[in-house]
């Protein structure tokens, strides 16, 4: 089971394969839920579930990937990012808490989580004051420029109201989060990057335009 892991060469490779650690971006991976089944994401087929190595028979406790950062010089890292397959607040409680322990460990260290911003309606509850303190980057998929795209993207379990629920969370983890970043991949062409990006300025955060990987 991959835990930590980094890029490398267009893949995924466990940190622990790599003979030096110095500047390593680790990306830490925790579930394979998500509350979206995006048209353009692989971990929607079998054959994807079944070769990919970060595809997890079950969800690591928070002691276990405590203890794999316990494994290695925190001062080695440039980031940690909580990312994996799925969502990574779909376990916000327990990145928290894994959270919590890199910054009493490391202070300076930065953190990110690449997400759907879509848990707040997940938990029921506004999770964003829980990253004050905790989270440096906080980087939010906005994926199309219209609510109709964007759930015709994402087939999110709740709906096309999802655009809007994802544009509060991006509004509200700004009162607590110094860096926060909507994405969008470079395949949806130059008009609609466009319109993303008014978005983004309206909401007062940055746009970050990522190439398409197939």
């Amino acid at each position: 089971m991959v835990i930590l892991y980094t890029l490398y060469k267009n893949s995924y490779l466990d940190i622990k394969e790599l003979d030096d650690l110095k500047g390593v971006t680790c990306y830490v991976n925790s579930t394979n839920r998500c509350s979206c089944a995006c048209t353009f994401c692989l971990r929607n087929t079998k054959e994807m579930q079944e070769s990919n190595s970060l595809w997890l028979e079950q969800e690591p406790a928070v002691e276990m990937i405590i203890d794999e950062f316990k494994k290695y010089d925190l001062n080695d890292f440039k980031e940690v990012v909580f990312c994996g397959f799925g969502e990574p607040l779909m376990r916000h409680d327990d990145l928290m808490q894994v959270a919590k322990y890199l910054k009493e460990t490391r202070k300076d260290l930065q953190i990110r989580i690449n997400t759907n911003g879509l848990s707040s309606i997940v938990l029921k509850r506004d999770i964003t004051p829980d990253f004050k303190g905790l989270i440096d980057t906080v980087s939010i998929s906005l994926n199309a420029p219209s609510k109709e795209e964007y759930y015709q993207l994402t087939r999110s379990k709740y709906g096309i109201d999802s655009f809007d629920y994802m544009l509060d969370f991006t509004l509200k983890t700004k009162q607590y989060v110094e860096n926060v970043v909507l994405t969008v991949v470079d395949i949806i062409g130059a008009e609609k990057i466009a319109k993303c990006q008014k978005i983004a300025d309206d909401l007062g955060v940055a746009l970050r335009v990522r190439p398409f990987e197939e």
